[in-house]
Order: C-alpha cells, then sequence, then structure tokens
C-alpha cells in the first residue's frame, strides 16, 4: 500500500517535470562557418556585347550592362538591376526595390581567370542593418569567346567576414508549436504537425511548415505562395551543443549544410 502511494506521488512530480523540459532546440544557434559546404553547382554568367545575363538565377534575368537600371520580373526581392562593368575583370551589381538599393555586390576575376573574389552588401530581407560579407568564386567552365572576364560558370567557394547578424536564429518549441526569430527580422510561429503558418520578414517566403521527424529532429519547409521554395532539415546532436543543418534549394536545385553552435 504504501509503495503504490509513493509511486504515485512521484508520478505527480514527475509528469508537470517532463511536461516543462526543455525541447532540445530551444535557445539561440549561431552558425560555425569552418563547418560550412556550400553548393557545388554552378553559376552562369555571361557578359558580352554590353548585355548581362544570369543564367541560373531564379528566374533568369538579362539586362544591359550600362550602369542604368532595368527593370526584372518575377525576383520577389528586388525589381531593376543595374550592372556597372568598373574595368576588364570588375563588375558591380547594385538591386534595387521600389527605387531602394537592397544589394549591392563587386566582382573581380584573378589575372588567371582560374579565380574571384566578390563583396557585398544586403538589406533585401532584414528589417535592420544590412548583411555584409565577402567570398571567393572558383572557376568551373569559360565563358564565350570575346566576353568578359566574368563570363562563365562559376562556383561558390568560401565565404568570409559575414556580419553577425545573418548566422544566428533563435528556437523555442512551447505547446506543440516551434516559433524562430533572426537578427534579420524573420519569424514564425508553426504547429508541429505540418500545417501551414505565416512566415514574418521575408519577401520571398509566405508561409512554412514544421514536423518533427524524432525527439532530436525538425523539419522546415519554406514556401512562397503555397510552393516549397526551401526546405531545412535541423538535427540536434545528442549533447545538445550543435545542430546539423542540411537545406535543400528547390528553386535553384542545390544543397547546403553547416553546423551551429549553440550560444
Amino acid at each position: 500500500m504504501k509503495t503504490s502511494m509513493l509511486a504515485g506521488v512521484l508520478a505527480g512530480l514527475l509528469v508537470p517535470a517532463l511536461a516543462m523540459a526543455q525541447s532540445p532546440i530551444d535557445g539561440t544557434w549561431k552558425i560555425d562557418m569552418n563547418q560550412v559546404k556550400l553548393p557545388a553547382k554552378s553559376d552562369v554568367l555571361v557578359l558580352k556585347d554590353d548585355m548581362f545575363r544570369c543564367g541560373t538565377c531564379a528566374p533568369p534575368y538579362e539586362v544591359k550592362a550600362d550602369g542604368a537600371d532595368h527593370m526584372v520580373a518575377g525576383h520577389p526581392y528586388f525589381d531593376t538591376v543595374a550592372v556597372t562593368v568598373v574595368d576588364d575583370h570588375t563588375v558591380k551589381e547594385t538591386d534595387k526595390k521600389n527605387g531602394r538599393v537592397v544589394a549591392t555586390t563587386t566582382t573581380t576575376v584573378a589575372p588567371d581567370g582560374k579565380t574571384a573574389t566578390f563583396e557585398f552588401s544586403d538589406s533585401s530581407d532584414s528589417q535592420g542593418p544590412p548583411v555584409t560579407g565577402e567570398g571567393t568564386l572558383a572557376r568551373t567552365a569559360k565563358g564565350p569567346a570575346g566576353s568578359h572576364a566574368l563570363s562563365g560558370s562559376w562556383r561558390t567557394a568560401s565565404y568570409r567576414r559575414i556580419s553577425d547578424n545573418a548566422l544566428s536564429m533563435t528556437f523555442k518549441e512551447e505547446g506543440g508549436s516551434l516559433t524562430m526569430h533572426s537578427p534579420t527580422g524573420q519569424s514564425y510561429t508553426a504547429r508541429l504537425d505540418g500545417t501551414d503558418a505565416p512566415f514574418h520578414g521575408d519577401p520571398g517566403v509566405t508561409s512554412v511548415s514544421v514536423t518533427r521527424s524524432d525527439a532530436r529532429t525538425f523539419v522546415e519547409t519554406d514556401k512562397r505562395d503555397g510552393k516549397p521554395v526551401s526546405v531545412a532539415r535541423m538535427s540536434v546532436h545528442p549533447d545538445g551543443k550543435t545542430m546539423d543543418v542540411a537545406i535543400d534549394n528547390r528553386l535553384r536545385g542545390t544543397h547546403t549544410s553547416f553546423v551551429a553552435v549553440k550560444q
């Protein structure tokens, strides 16, 4: 009799404790840039006869490379593109939306033509300071004869000096829902049953759905007008200190993975 009563008391104490246990994904996570695997797919660019074309952009676009703003369609982050040829190895692109500059990228091809460096500033989906950084490109194919040095196929080889506002995200699981927010202003609260919920702060994502495939793994599907644009699988390690994240970009057909560290 005493044993059963004690068991009942312990059960009553343990149930609330278990219900209040912290989810493994709770907290702020920061991307470890030393553990990032970038997409293997190349970007295809052609700058020739005063015309610039991004063949692998989603959707592709072509504008005159005269430094003036030119309208492009189908891009939620920008509506005009200006391409300026600085010299025979350097090109600057300026993207605007509703007349406001939202992104700039300056790319310089090395003298041997095998690599290139780029610097960028991007506020197209940031409600605060822009995301800034630098990186390197590796050539995977030459451009057409008579074209600018930038022409050809390029794979992003590395990023460096990425601003902190692009590297962290905060999660909280509570009441059967997962909440996320980031320093650049993106956020959502979604039920963990796969139903769609509003995604805030990103002009290219209108809704999100989240499922939990096991105790430590969550799958987030970002959507635009009901169609998936990317799928992220987030798996927290048993130590609770690191998390593997794998992202499939459905629009461009690319795969990126990285390790995030709990702060």
